[in-house]
């Protein structure tokens, strides 16, 4: 099997622990494979890296980084031959954490090669790909405003939230989707693929990366005792019992607001236009997860 391993250097702990890349040479050697590592030097650089990998002949290619290395690797490999292998390195991780590769450790490395492939669903939002999720509104301004943080963590998604959480503003959207039209009043708005966006925060309990349709959440205002609970109700696996919440399931929307601004896809920002097109492609990328039944089926 040829392998490339795609490396960030500045992913989350990798900048912590450039021993990272060091134990992903120890492992080419321990398991003698065809397998090369290249180091991306700039933003969008992993997506070159990949597709350069496939075009090679590579059959499993593994990012080593954080959700936006994994965003990038695995937009080159969409609806290829490819297989897509994660070390997850990041502040979230939450396609690895989803999939039950929690973190950089061994069995994350074993996985590559002892686990089994599976199919599952990506999306796109304008074009942009989304493995995990997209959202706007209130996250969109936490993605952009930690995109510009030097230390990052869950610490650092409270120090930018709170200050985003108290001057940011609801819009309002008007949702097109298969059962009809919503009209929200959206203080935030996710299209999830998965259930959580990261560090366990499960947004849409019981989404599934495989089952052709996306869960849509969307938040109104609400107040700092509210958004407490909201909290508690992410961590605890429940948020889909928030009466508030507007939730809506497909494998296509369209999302109109009142002006262009800014989303992300898998926590990168994004600026683009004021009509949001989400679509689906059906077990359209192949990647390895632990072969016990870590991954939720």
């Amino acid at each position: 099997m040829k392998v490339r391993f795609i490396f960030n250097p500045h992913s989350g702990s990798n900048r912590r622990n450039p021993s990272l890349r060091e134990r992903a040479e120890a492992f080419i050697e321990e398991r003698r494979l065809d397998a090369t590592i290249a180091t991306t030097e700039r933003p969008h650089h992993a997506t070159e890296l990949a597709a350069q990998a496939v075009t090679e002949g590579c059959e499993l290619v593994v990012a080593i980084g954080g959700d936006g290395t994994m965003n990038e690797v695995a937009t080159a490999l969409v609806g290829t031959p490819a297989i897509f292998g994660l070390i997850p390195c990041g502040s979230g991780n939450g396609l690895g954490r989803y999939l039950g590769i929690r973190r950089p450790g061994h069995d994350a490395f074993r996985t590559l090669l002892d686990g089994r492939p599976i199919a599952i669903d990506t999306g796109l939002a304008n074009n942009f790909a989304f493995f995990n999720a997209m959202g706007l509104g209130f996250e969109a301004d936490i993605a952009m405003r930690f995109s510009r943080q030097t230390s990052r963590g869950l610490a650092g998604y409270f120090r930018v939230g709170l200050p985003s959480f108290f001057s940011h503003r609801p819009e309002h959207l008007v949702v097109h989707h298969a059962g009809g039209t919503a009209r929200l009043e959206a203080f935030t708005l996710a299209v999830m693929n998965s259930d959580q966006y990261g560090n366990d925060a499960r947004v849409a309990p019981g989404a599934k990366m495989d089952d052709g349709r996306f869960e849509l959440v969307s938040v109104p205002r609400v107040g700092l005792y509210g958004a407490c609970g909201m909290l508690y109700r992410l961590g605890t696996d429940t948020f889909d019992q928030v009466k508030t919440v507007t939730r809506l399931s497909g494998a296509s929307f369209v999302i109109e607001r009142a002006m262009p601004g800014w989303i992300h896809t898998d926590g990168e920002p994004r600026a683009t236009t004021s009509k949001l097109e989400i679509t689906l492609k059906p077990r359209s990328l192949r990647i390895m997860v632990p072969a016990g039944p870590t991954y939720p089926s």
